[in-house]
């Protein structure tokens, strides 16, 4: 009877053991797989989620994050806003869920930024931009380079036309925190 009472209470500690063994390589696994996560992944898994994005240079951001390109996000507030926001400019994402998702479309995994303020620019209508270290600036994107835009300045409700073009301004593309859309 001793010895009945001694093999199991070995063989109920050989399977701990083996259990925890098994939980510690998957912990290890679940972690090796979360290093290669990236921030668009996760942006990714939220699309259709309504979240708040904090910025540099500008205020937070509230709204349904509709996109993901390969290097920016695209937010549609309640004002019937669109953001066109760099994942550069993010500070913090709040409000996403616990997924990911690194599928990416074939279309989708080429939009970049500069493609979308080609369609901007394309589309004519005025926008208001939020560069690193000033203030917004309103305006027509009048042409997208590789790492620039070219913004004819006039007032937002004005449309672009010479003469009310106040100033043709030079952005990089990298100063670039967030476009505003109505």
């Amino acid at each position: 009877m001793r010895w009945d009472a001694l093999f199991a209470d070995l063989e109920s500690q050989f399977e701990a053991l083996q259990e925890s063994d098994l939980y510690g390589e998957v912990a290890d696994r679940i972690r090796a797989e979360v290093g290669k996560i990236t921030v668009l992944d996760r942006l990714r898994g939220a699309v259709n989620t309504v979240v708040r994005v904090e910025l540099m240079d500008a205020e937070p951001v509230r709204g349904l994050l509709s996109r993901v390109g390969k290097d920016c996000l695209l937010l549609e507030t309640e004002r019937y806003e669109e953001w066109l926001i760099p994942v550069d400019a993010l500070v913090a994402v709040h409000r996403l869920g616990p997924w990911a998702e690194p599928a990416v479309g074939a279309v989708e995994g080429k939009l970049g930024l500069t493609h979308l303020l080609r369609g901007i620019a394309r589309d004519r209508s005025p926008v208001t931009l939020f560069c690193s270290g000033g203030g917004p600036v309103t305006g027509t994107i009048d042409r997208v380079g590789a790492d620039f835009l070219e913004l004819a300045e006039h007032a937002l409700d004005a449309p672009r036309r010479r003469s009310e073009v106040y100033n043709v301004r030079l952005v990089p593309t990298q100063a670039l925190r967030a476009l505003r859309r109505r």
